[in-house]
C-alpha cells in the first residue's frame, strides 16, 4: 500500500503553526469552503448573474444564497441519519425536490401522492417527519 504526501508551500512560520495543524484545521477548511462556493454557484445556479442590472443580478444571488442556507438546513436537520446526510446540493435536488406527485390542495391542507415506486420515497418521508418535529420543538 501506498502512502501518501501532502506537500503545502506557505509563508507561515512553523514555530507559529505546526505543519499538521497548519494543514488540517487551515488548509483542508479553506478547501471544503471552496467546495460550498463551487456547490452554491454550480448546483444552485449562483453563477448566472447576466441580467442587465446590477439590482437584478444582486436579487438572483440573494435568492442562489437563500436557496443555500434551506439547501443546508434540509440536509443538516432533514436528513440526517438517511442515505442522503452528506450529499451535495445537485443530488438532494434531483432525488427529493424534483420528482413527480400529485398536489391537492384543500382549505385546511396540500396533500402530496407519490408513487409507490419513488425511488428515495423513505428519505422523502424522514425529511418531512425530521422537519415537522423540528418546527414543533
Amino acid at each position: 500500500m501506498q502512502s501518501c504526501s501532502r506537500r503545502t508551500v506557505t509563508s507561515l512560520s512553523t514555530q507559529d503553526f505546526p505543519a499538521r495543524a497548519l494543514y488540517e484545521d487551515f488548509y483542508c477548511a479553506r478547501g471544503e469552503m471552496e467546495n460550498r462556493i463551487k456547490e452554491a454557484q454550480l448546483d444552485l445556479f449562483a453563477d448566472r448573474l447576466s441580467t442587465a442590472t446590477f439590482r437584478a443580478n444582486q436579487l438572483r444571488l440573494w435568492l442562489a444564497s437563500a436557496a443555500y442556507v434551506l439547501m443546508h438546513a434540509l440536509r443538516r436537520v432533514g436528513l440526517a441519519g438517511t442515505a442522503l446526510a452528506r450529499a451535495c446540493a445537485n443530488t438532494i435536488r434531483l432525488r427529493l425536490l424534483k420528482i413527480g406527485a400529485v398536489v391537492t390542495v384543500s382549505v385546511r391542507r396540500v396533500k402530496l401522492a407519490m408513487s409507490e415506486a419513488c425511488p428515495n420515497r423513505r428519505e422523502f418521508i424522514a425529511a418531512f417527519h425530521a422537519l415537522g418535529a423540528a418546527v414543533r420543538a
